[in-house]
């Protein structure tokens, strides 16, 4: 899958702060470094668990932790067949993890700098001095007479890590062999070597409040480009009552955060599927009581589990459940309450081609009632977090449980990864699906693989009408 320019990559590092930044100088005054990361480049912040995961599958690979406590770390992810992210630390891309649904297992991909952040003691092969140049310079593979130990638990396919006699990381690699066939033989690949672009890697400790400070005239440009976007779109259409399209989700947070700082307090238009995390419902609570603003809720519970009943379940190339869950009962809040309407909406260019080639503001037409405006339309991923985190805003707990984008438990769109998670942490909520996915299943006389691999999640013929962001 090839990587896709949704906008400028605007990511960059302070290595006197050790923190990114999204402008090439730091509020500390110092200039900062590009971060070479991989389109659309939206990096996030990675949130203790996420922390805690990339430990993991490192530890369990390679023998240590790839990020030091007190490090600041972000996941960017890259286009892959279920989900492949890049883990930035130091200022660099360290390495990658990779999801493989059928095994529901992770694979560590390190780069070579990973070795400026800990120190592997698993899967590491040694090589000769004289080998040195030729697998370090031009990245030449490992072979036998060149080897001089391979560590115990390698086996055919493993990453590897590539070091000289003083334990200097040369490169990286696939080994082509187990340990104990390595041992034995007397020419021949061992390990494959990875060419990477290369990524500068310096280590320090830092907080999230430290990037907020890093970033702070960032952030003031940002939402002062977004109040004037957001009043000019006001002033155009006095007739209209505003509102903010409220998922629970972060972009729609910030969007409600500049909305209220350029027009005060709106009403929250809530499109409630029935199918939302429960976390989901307590935030949309919590961010309503602590700003004094009236939540606006639609329903489509009812009419998802009718159109089910029809047509099955929904997919990523026939999202009928947008349109059926979200756009038509907005569509009729709207008509009954106001006749139209001006909604703030979090939507921004990084998300998706389709958004990316979005006009700013616009009118859906499944919703002609209603005029959408983005004042987020260009902010990245890592300005919605450091904005929401300046602003000490109350955000959505799934985020710091793994969850990278809110929405329906069982959306089509989740890859496989974020499913199994969803189906381990709630049980009950993917048990009720499954159920209805078994019926479905059932009466059409399709394979069981039809639920266990996802494959309900994509239609052979499909139409997906409906990107829409509530």
């Amino acid at each position: 899958m090839h990587p896709s320019y949704l906008g400028k990559i605007l990511l960059r590092w302070c290595d006197a702060c050790h923190a990114p930044v999204l402008a090439k100088r730091c509020g500390c005054g110092a200039e900062t470094r590009e971060v070479p990361v991989t389109p659309p480049g939206d990096a996030r912040p990675a949130f203790p668990d996420d922390i805690a995961l990339i430990n993991r599958i490192y530890r369990e690979h390679f023998g240590a932790p790839l990020i030091p406590e007190g490090h600041i770390a972000l996941l960017n992810k890259v286009p892959d067949k279920d989900r492949m992210e890049e883990v930035i630390a130091g200022g660099g891309v360290a390495g990658i993890i990779r999801y493989f649904p059928d095994e529901r297992r992770w694979e560590p991909v390190p780069r070579p700098e990973a070795c400026r952040l800990f120190t592997p003691t698993k899967r590491v092969v040694v090589v000769s001095d004289d080998a040195v140049p030729f697998i370090r310079d031009q990245g030449m593979s490992v072979l036998a007479p060149g080897l001089v130990s391979i560590e115990d638990s390698v086996r055919a396919g493993d990453e590897v890590f590539i070091l000289a006699r003083d334990g200097t990381c040369i490169g990286v690699g696939r080994a082509k062999v187990d340990a104990a066939t390595a041992r034995t033989m007397g020419k021949g690949s061992v390990v494959r070597t990875r060419r990477n672009i290369g990524s500068q890697i310096v280590p320090g400790a830092a907080t999230w409040d430290d990037a907020v400070l890093a970033n702070a005239r960032v952030l003031e440009n940002t939402e002062a480009e977004a109040v004037a976007f957001i009043k000019a779109v006001a002033e155009r259409n006095p007739g209209l009552v505003a509102n903010v399209s409220y998922s629970g989700g972060k972009d729609s947070l910030a969007t409600l955060l500049v909305v209220m700082k350029a027009v005060g307090r709106v009403p929250l238009l809530f499109a409630d599927t029935g199918l939302e995390f429960p976390e989901t419902y307590a935030n949309v609570k919590e961010v309503s009581e602590k700003y004094g603003l009236e939540v606006l809720r639609t329903n489509g519970i009812n009419t998802f589990w009718e159109t089910f009943e029809k047509q099955g379940p929904p997919a990523v190339n026939a999202r009928w459940c947008c349109k059926v869950c979200k756009l038509t009962p907005v569509l009729n809040l709207i008509t009954e309450r106001w006749g139209e309407c001006l909604s703030f909406i979090g939507q921004r260019r990084y998300e998706s081609a389709a958004r990316a080639q979005s006009e700013r503001v616009w009118r859906n037409r499944n919703v002609r009632a209603q005029l959408s405006a983005a004042p987020i339309h260009n902010w990245t991923a890592l300005h919605v977090w450091l904005y929401i985190l300046r602003e000490q805003a109350p955000y959505n707990v799934l985020y710091r449980h793994r969850l990278d984008r809110i929405g329906c438990f069982m959306c089509p769109s989740s890859d496989m990864a974020l499913i199994h998670m969803i189906a381990e942490d709630y049980p009950d909520l993917w048990q009720g699906w499954t159920d209805k996915l078994s019926g479905w299943q059932q009466s059409r006389g399709l394979p069981a693989e039809w639920i266990t691999e996802g494959r309900w999640r994509l239609k052979e013929e499909g139409n997906d009408d409906a990107d829409s962001h509530y």
